[in-house]
């Protein structure tokens, strides 16, 4: 169960409880749930009992009470806790059992991997100037809205410039209507489309324009076009390009990618060291499960709520810095636990996992730069 799931799931709880009148309150339009703090108790906690108590008439705890019947029994909530004034802790289910459901969704949904229906009630008007970062920005906006289920139209207040087309920019209407997209900084003068169509290309020009916040000034020197580990736009496409390389490399072999079997205590054949522990460390508690994996597996699963996030806030650098952890923590899982075998050495177990994982990131990948407007290639 990911992130999202659990929302949807809490929210749906309280859809119930309304309904059964248990519950007298306005149902929220989304529910938020969140990391558990270190120290706190289970995977996620969740403040919808606190948000609901007054409109109910009711103390939180009796709230909290109400939704935690609801929700105990769903699938891949292992355990649901009332936690101080009433808040709900949820424990998922057996963590192997959690994170084969996130692969197993990428690879059903591939790219729309993180889409969802959050926003299908909302119709959305952007409107922007003249400008190519507001154009960019806009069309980069109306993607995520559209990824999330809103319906979206597009404006500026003159003619479009024609270079914008090769940008991948599309707008649909000209004028002036009333919400205009606002906090956007312009680009230096001199830096039209054209001008960094001619520099840097669609894919660069675009990351410059977008990895950014909108108010932060846009990067758009030569560094964009470094093909090294400083310039993070090549990181994230080369993580791409290395992830489809090993399901090549895979077939090769004569072997394909198979999540790990649930139940499976090293479903990575990971070693003490891929753990940056030492073997004495084991002895104070139970040994890491997934080591090098943990943080890759956190941030696909983490994905939806993020590419949500960045619809709601109308911000295409959140996607933008979300790719780049991805990367990196693939970079990191890549070479601690190599998902091909080397020289004499048979594909195992771990390998077809390790192999999985790669394949979800490079969706992930793919995904979110689709939304941004930039291609992904498989060879760089």
């Amino acid at each position: 169960m990911t992130p999202a799931d659990l929302s949807r799931t809490v929210l749906r709880a309280v859809r119930r409880a309304v309904d059964e009148d248990a519950l007298r309150a306005p149902v929220p339009a989304r529910v938020r749930v969140e990391r558990t703090r270190p120290g706190g108790s289970g995977d996620y906690a969740c403040a919808v009992a606190l948000q609901l108590a007054r409109p109910a008439a009711l103390p939180a705890l009796e709230v909290a009470r109400i939704l935690r019947e609801r929700v105990a029994s769903e699938p891949g909530v292992g355990r649901v806790e009332i936690t101080g004034p009433g808040f709900l802790s949820f424990t998922l289910d057996a963590p192997a059992e959690s994170d084969r459901a996130v692969l197993d969704a990428v690879r059903e949904q591939g790219l729309a991997y993180g889409h969802g229906d959050a926003l299908r009630d909302e119709t959305l008007r952007f409107h922007h100037v003249r400008e190519v970062r507001a154009a960019v920005t806009a069309d980069a906006v109306r993607r995520l809205v559209i990824a999330q289920g809103a319906r979206a139209r597009v404006s500026c207040d003159e003619t479009s410039d024609p270079d914008w087309a090769r940008l991948g920019v599309t707008v649909d209407a000209h004028g002036t209507p009333p919400a205009p997209l606002t906090g956007i900084r312009p680009v230096p003068a001199g830096a039209t489309a054209g001008e960094l169509l001619e520099r840097l290309g669609p894919d660069a020009a675009r990351w410059g324009l977008l990895r950014p916040a909108g108010h932060d000034r846009a990067v758009l020197g030569p560094e964009l076009l470094v093909q090294g580990e400083a310039n993070p736009l090549f990181r994230v496409r080369y993580a791409h390009a290395r992830a489809r390389a090993l399901t090549r490399g895979a077939a090769l072999l004569g072997f394909t990618a198979e999540p790990a079997a649930y139940g499976d205590p090293t479903p990575y054949g990971e070693s003490h060291a891929a753990y940056g522990e030492g073997p004495a460390a084991y002895g104070a508690g139970p040994v890491p499960r997934v080591g090098a994996a943990r943080p890759l597996l956190d941030l696909i699963a983490d994905h939806p709520g993020a590419l949500l996030s960045a619809a709601r806030h109308r911000a295409p650098d959140r996607v933008a810095r979300q790719l780049e952890a991805v990367a990196h923590a693939f970079f990191g899982f890549h070479d601690s636990c190599p998902p091909l075998p080397a020289g004499d050495e048979k594909p195992s177990a771990a390998h077809r996992a390790r192999l999985a994982l790669a394949e979800a990131a490079g969706t992930v990948l793919a995904g979110g730069l689709s939304l941004l407007g930039i291609r992904a290639p498989e060879h760089l």
